[in-house]
């Protein structure tokens, strides 16, 4: 059995999609944030990533902490309303992310990196002795603290939710809004379509598909 698991070992960490960046911390980090997870989603190694450590536990008890906070849903909602959040989906728009996702699915190590996990018996292990977590035991008797309600009661007038409330009268809101959504360089490489600057040489037909590169600083 130890073989099996340094093998399996071994193979994560000879896979180009191994992150050893990626905690189960920054992947719970990932999921909480809107823009963050199209992030995930656009990028092959970043989505395994955030695969191997969703089947950890510590990932689904960070969930379940910050899920009893109201201070999560506030931040959720403050990055649900800022412009970052178009960038992140207009990502989906560009071909390279599906050209990506195209070389992964002929990559043997995409596949690797992406079984390893179900394939290593410590991760099974982690869910047998989750129970015995002293973070889970916290989580159990957090229902008994008065000071879980107490949050939950006075968020709404939390000055976080004050301001987030009074967020949609911001007229600088609208503009962030209105500047991501006219700039080319939000959408990546299907931005070229919107630079006037990319029809400029009429002599070559493929210019609408090629970027044009800034010009060099005099």
């Amino acid at each position: 059995m130890k073989k099996f698991s340094a093998l399996i070992l071994a193979l994560i960490a000879q896979s180009a999609f191994a992150n050893g960046a990626a905690t189960p911390e920054s992947t719970a980090a990932q999921l909480l944030d809107p823009a963050k997870v199209a992030d995930v989603a656009k990028d092959p190694k970043a989505a395994v990533a955030a695969m191997t450590n969703m089947m950890d536990p510590a990932t689904a008890i960070i969930l379940m902490q910050k899920g009893m906070d109201p201070a999560t849903f506030t931040k959720m909602a403050q990055a649900g309303m800022s412009p970052e959040i178009l960038k992140a989906y207009a990502g989906f728009l560009d071909p390279n992310m599906y050209a990506k996702w195209l070389a992964a699915s002929m990559d043997p190590n995409f596949y690797t990196a992406a079984m390893a996990p179900l394939m290593n018996p410590n991760m099974y292990m982690k869910w047998l002795s989750a129970p015995m977590d002293p973070r889970v035991l916290q989580m159990m008797m957090a229902p008994m603290n008065p000071s879980m309600y107490a949050n939950w009661a006075m968020a709404p007038m939390a000055p976080a939710n004050m301001n987030l409330m009074m967020a949609p009268l911001n007229p600088n809101l609208y503009t962030q809004w209105a500047g991501a959504a006219a700039n080319p360089a939000t959408y990546g490489a299907f931005g070229a379509f919107m630079n006037p600057a990319t029809y400029g040489n009429m002599a070559n037909p493929f210019a609408g598909f090629m970027p044009v590169p800034a010009p060099a600083a005099k």
